[in-house]
């Protein structure tokens, strides 16, 4: 089975789809949100309860040597549980993450506002078993798995599916929203000039899991000023969108990453 970590002996050894663009020395935030969650997960209260909340730091990078996970319960009450996860390498934490479990519910009675979606999704279903390379959108050109197509101005998609994170084991749903996640910061800051910024860290909102294989990423909003940039996305699936996903990102300019590039140095752009 294709992918991201193998385990041995309780530490985690990255492969090398789980290597980053912008230095082989380091792992990619994608993988580094799958296997924080993965991590996570081992602490659910179980089906009655989502994922609602997903906050990762990424204040540290994650060398591509072998690293340890730590977790603990922070709260657990009858209607949410709240899960700290830490990422060491070490003796020294690289990221953490926190999850907050919310209790299922009836809706309440009443009409809220809800806002229209116009979310794209691809007509040809990318549903390979192990995972297939992303599809990406741009405007309204069509959906296309060539990495240099995102270098425009348009507004831009992502769709996914997702190899496993940990060998041997099948991704999770909620494995898969916090790996699809961190690509919000490919989806809205991605222009012109490739990627150049690099995130610190990634809030995921969940109103459910994903269904199914399919995960996508929707640009909806962009801000910068000063080499700062904060930007938001919606995540959905091909039943309806699902959450929100929000990027705090720093300028990056001397070392933009330029995907075509990327794409090619990296073998499992072909293997999955």
């Amino acid at each position: 089975m294709v992918a991201f970590f193998t385990q041995e002996n309780g530490r985690y050894i990255a492969g090398q789809m789980a290597v980053s663009a912008w230095s082989d020395r380091q792992l990619a935030g994608t993988a580094v949100c799958g296997l924080l969650a993965h991590e996570l997960e081992t602490h659910s209260p179980g089906p009655d309860f989502t994922p609602a909340r997903f906050a990762v730091d990424l204040f540290s990078p994650v060398r591509n040597e072998p690293l340890e996970l730590r977790s603990s319960i922070v709260r657990d009450g009858r209607r949410i549980r709240v899960v700290d996860a830490t990422i060491v390498q070490g003796d020294q934490v690289r990221a953490r993450a926190t999850v907050h479990y919310l209790a299922l519910a009836d809706e309440p009675p009443g009409e809220v506002w809800q806002p229209s979606h116009d979310l794209p999704v691809p007509a040809t279903p990318l549903d390979g078993p192990f995972g297939n390379p992303p599809l990406f959108k741009s405007g309204d050109l069509d959906w296309t798995h060539d990495f240099a197509s995102g270098v425009n101005s348009l507004r831009k998609a992502a769709w996914n599916n997702v190899p496993a994170v940990v060998e041997g084991l099948p991704i999770t749903a909620f494995e898969r929203a916090a790996f699809v996640a961190d690509t919000a910061n490919l989806v809205c800051n991605w222009g012109t000039g490739g990627v150049g910024y690099i995130n610190t860290d990634v809030s995921l909102t969940l109103s459910r899991l994903p269904e199914g294989r399919e995960l996508g990423l929707f640009a909806q909003d962009h801000m910068s000023a000063n080499g700062i940039s904060t930007a938001t996305a919606t995540m959905y699936d091909r039943t309806g969108p699902l959450g929100t996903v929000t990027v705090t990102a720093l300028s990056n300019a001397m070392r933009r990453v330029d995907m075509a590039e990327f794409a090619a140095s990296r073998s499992f752009a072909q293997e999955r």
